[in-house]
């Protein structure tokens, strides 16, 4: 459609009959001034053409990132729940089965030591109390796995945060900070635990040397800082980090973009009932600071927070 305004503006430009005027004085236009008014035309398609595209195109990396987190999220989901799926069919096998396992008792009673049935009838009956030995444990799955599985400590959610980050000439620093009361000791979320990677994964990629974990815990909150030596965040759009489209700190190499890792991370932190703080560091030889901070109550207990993930120990 852009192509062909042009192509009719050009047009116009060789072909088009005089402009109405005085009778006997024909308007008669410079060829600069139609050749201006024709660059207007083209610098003006040319310039919504190249922000519709750029747009669409944003719009389009958005969705398919927004899709594959959903994915990531779901699929961990639906393995988390593969244990109430084996116990609802345990339960719904069990009544059958109890029904086979008399029956085979009554035969084995009523035959005796028939040459010709009993060892038939005695091997139904020993499958059937392993059938319904393996019933018992797919019942049960759930309770015994998700405690060493889907429980994880405060410390060790810090240690698999910054894990994968450190093999890139960046040196990671865990520093623990005030800890009253018991260690809180969550599920696993892979949404947290994404957000959390992605937010140290941005300060790896800033930092000149060094980054610093930070963690602590009291009565009433629950707190994650990330802290690197980079340059921090540019005045000018601190107060909309986190929106999409919004890189935090273009210009460089490593961290140029459009700003939708933080977005994701921001928002699946504030599911699980998380409030993120973005700021510059006042101290020396810190840039930017990222502090999530959970309420306790809500870090103990996620139904009181909705999407949260974390439960108490």
């Amino acid at each position: 459609l852009g192509a062909l305004v042009i192509a009719a503006a050009t047009l116009l430009v060789f072909f088009h009959l005089p402009l109405p005027w005085y009778e006997g004085a024909p308007l008669s236009m410079p060829f600069i001034y139609v050749a201006g008014m024709w660059m207007a035309v083209f610098a003006s398609i040319a310039f919504t053409a190249i922000y519709a595209f750029r747009v669409a195109a944003e719009a389009r990396l958005l969705a398919n990132a927004l899709a594959a987190t959903e994915l990531v999220l779901q699929r961990e989901q639906h393995l988390s729940a593969l244990d109430g799926l084996a116990a609802a069919a345990a339960h719904e096998l069990g009544t059958p089965l109890a029904t086979i396992t008399v029956v085979a008792k009554e035969m084995e009673k009523a035959l005796g030591e028939d040459p010709k049935f009993s060892e038939d009838v005695k091997l139904l009956r020993s499958q059937s109390e392993r059938c319904r030995e393996i019933l018992k444990r797919l019942t049960s799955l759930s309770s015994e796995g998700e405690a060493h599985l889907s429980r994880l400590p405060l410390t060790s959610l810090v240690e698999e945060v910054t894990a994968p980050h450190r093999d890139f000439g960046i040196s990671i620093r865990l520093r623990p900070g005030e800890r009253i009361g018991p260690e809180p000791v969550g599920q696993r979320s892979p949404g947290v635990i994404y957000g959390l990677g992605n937010l140290v994964e941005n300060a790896v990629d800033f930092a000149k040397d060094t980054v610093t974990v930070r963690w602590n815990w009291d009565n009433e909150e629950v707190s994650f800082s990330i802290i690197d030596d980079g340059p921090g965040f540019p005045p000018e759009i601190i107060d909309r980090i986190g929106e999409p489209y919004m890189s935090t700190r273009q210009g460089t190499e490593a961290g140029g973009g459009l700003g939708l890792g933080l977005f994701i991370a921001k928002t699946l932190l504030e599911r699980s009932g998380a409030t993120i703080d973005f700021r510059n560091s006042s101290g020396l030889g810190e840039g930017a600071v990222v502090q999530i901070t959970w309420p306790r109550g809500v870090f103990l207990n996620p139904e009181h927070a909705p999407g949260t993930a974390f439960d108490n120990a």
